[in-house]
């Protein structure tokens, strides 16, 4: 039997197959409140009728300065959480999981759309002041972040507890914690961005506390059913900085406060960061965090052939595949992997009745 088309069964929830749609900001809620949009109803729910096993809608800011830009999502108020059931209802209807990454861009927030030049939005110009550890900034095109005080830290990991309820309230059944790509919480767990003197600075536990404490809150509230799972930079790119060895003793506190399993990306807070883009760049991070910290792991980057895919999970290098951008350019990249016309909605299955196979060819 295929890895790729096995399911897994996470805590309470059963996951169809092995194909997981990434979490993918979209920049389009237009009102710039947070709330989605049709936009992203179509854009989630094609990708649920094209069989991926779980679809999950992108970074979510736990409160308003935690967005990367003004038009992204967020989940701090109940407006907010009663507009995602429609989405969420739909995605379930086609048999994938609906699942949703909360987060907190810190110093990387408020920016303008990445096709409008993406350029950091000051306060006078409809932006907000960011946050951070330390005020350090990302780069020299962004704002001098706050550093927060110990009392912010406490509100925002209550904020980010109030996102998981809400996110169950709206049906959601798999939450994603993001702890990656030099946002917030990430920022905290580096050298290169924390040079706090407090107890959220200074040694390996300190600056990852914050993560940890975030997490054990979240299982304590919405209970041992749902499963969380954790997208990590694996390494920053960094000679000083964050490595595998760092994300292998994360991966274990992680585990023991209540994750289930690692979403292994990399970079994204070090501005000079130098990366080899080849096929499955990540997938050795996944790899050796399954193994050393005993949890599973999603490998996600540059993963868009089916056999490369189907090699990772049975070579056991990972335990779930990630699609981000392949599945933008091909949102029914699981059906024609099948090769089976049957797996097709009844709507389409007729596109092929002149063709001898199934088959989606890349140019």
């Amino acid at each position: 039997m295929s890895h790729l088309f096995s399911p897994i069964t996470i805590r309470g929830e059963t996951i169809q197959n092995r194909i997981w749609v990434s979490p993918m900001c979209q920049y389009s809620c237009e009102g710039k409140e947070g709330i989605i949009t049709d936009w992203h109803k179509v854009h989630l729910g094609t990708r649920a009728i094209g069989g991926s096993g779980l679809v999950m809608l992108e970074a979510s800011a736990v409160e308003p300065r935690g967005r990367i830009t003004p038009w992204d999502a967020g989940l701090w108020n109940s407006t907010q959480s009663q507009n995602l059931k429609p989405t969420i209802d739909f995605i379930q209807q086609y048999g994938s999981v609906p699942a949703i990454q909360l987060a907190h861009a810190g110093r990387k927030a408020s920016h303008n759309k990445p096709w409008e030049g993406g350029k950091y939005i000051n306060p006078e110009e409809g932006g907000w002041d960011i946050v951070a550890p330390s005020a350090i900034p990302f780069d020299d095109t962004c704002g001098i972040p706050v550093g927060l005080e110990v009392t912010d830290i406490n509100e925002i990991i209550a904020k980010f507890v109030h996102s998981a309820e809400l996110s169950v309230e709206s049906g959601i059944k798999v939450i994603e914690l993001h702890f990656a790509h030099g946002y917030l919480i990430n920022s905290f767990m580096s050298k290169t961005s924390n040079t706090r003197e407090d107890s959220y600075g200074g040694s390996f536990e300190n600056r990852t506390i914050f993560g940890v404490e975030i997490t054990k809150r979240i299982r304590a509230k919405i209970g041992e059913e749902i499963p969380i799972l954790a997208r990590i930079s694996s390494t920053e790119y960094h000679n000083n900085g964050w490595d595998i060895e760092s994300s292998i003793n994360l991966a274990k506190m992680l585990k023991k406060a209540g994750i289930d399993l690692i979403d292994c990306s990399s970079g994204g807070n070090y501005s000079e960061q130098i990366m080899e883009l080849t096929p499955g760049y990540q997938v050795p991070f996944a790899k050796v965090i399954k193994s050393e910290a005993g949890i599973l792991t999603g490998a996600v980057g540059l993963i868009t052939e089916t056999k490369h895919a189907e090699e990772i999970l049975e070579k056991k290098e990972a335990d779930a595949i990630f699609l981000g951008r392949e599945l933008l350019r091909n949102p029914y990249w699981n059906l024609y992997s099948q090769e089976n016309v049957e797996a097709w909605p009844l709507q389409y299955q007729r596109s092929f009745e002149s063709f001898d196979k199934i088959k989606y060819v890349r140019e």
